[in-house]
């Protein structure tokens, strides 16, 4: 649910920053609602997984002060909201995000995805990696693939630029 309510709060800022005025408005007001349930749940989350969970007692890599930093990103949005500071609350959602995504995969290491039965039947990144041959085929086609994948993200990004208007629908 911490999640969820992250993301749509990231997209409600990101469609308030992209819509005309009354579009925009109502999506801003949906975001202020929306930011403090998902403050709320975001930090439900981290006590509950700090009580309900040993990563406290077996960390992989320790984070530092990522996880911190990402919570301050978070209460940085409901401050960012009443003063309409859109840019900069949806810029602190995605820093959030990613800052979470960090931690996640710091304190895990070398887990990928623990087994709630058996410690010893838990996937890590030893037991889940591909062979040579098949990471050396991967490693060729991602530099042959990913100019292309990069140059198609940022014609979307240039071709999607600007605000919606009315002026630049398809109902002219």
């Amino acid at each position: 649910m911490a999640t969820i309510l992250l993301f749509v709060l990231h997209g409600a800022l990101d469609l308030g920053l992209k819509s005309p005025e009354p579009l925009a408005e109502r999506a801003w007001a949906i975001a202020y609602r929306v930011g403090l349930l998902a403050t709320g749940f975001y930090f439900g989350f981290v006590v509950l997984s700090y009580v309900y969970s040993d990563f406290a007692h077996k960390l992989g890599v320790n984070p530092g002060p990522i996880p911190m930093l990402a919570g301050v990103s978070m209460i940085a949005v409901r401050f960012l909201l009443p003063g309409k500071h859109y840019g900069w609350a949806f810029a602190a959602t995605g820093l959030t995000m990613a800052l979470s995504a960090v931690s996640v995969f710091l304190v895990l290491f070398p887990d990928v995805m623990i087994s709630t039965l058996n410690p010893h039947w838990s996937l890590t990144i030893y037991n889940a990696s591909a062979n040579p041959y098949s990471l050396k085929v991967m490693t060729i086609l991602t530099l042959t693939l990913l100019p292309f994948v990069l140059a198609y993200q940022a014609w979307s990004y240039w071709v999607f630029r600007k605000r919606i208007t009315m002026s630049n629908s398809f109902h002219d």
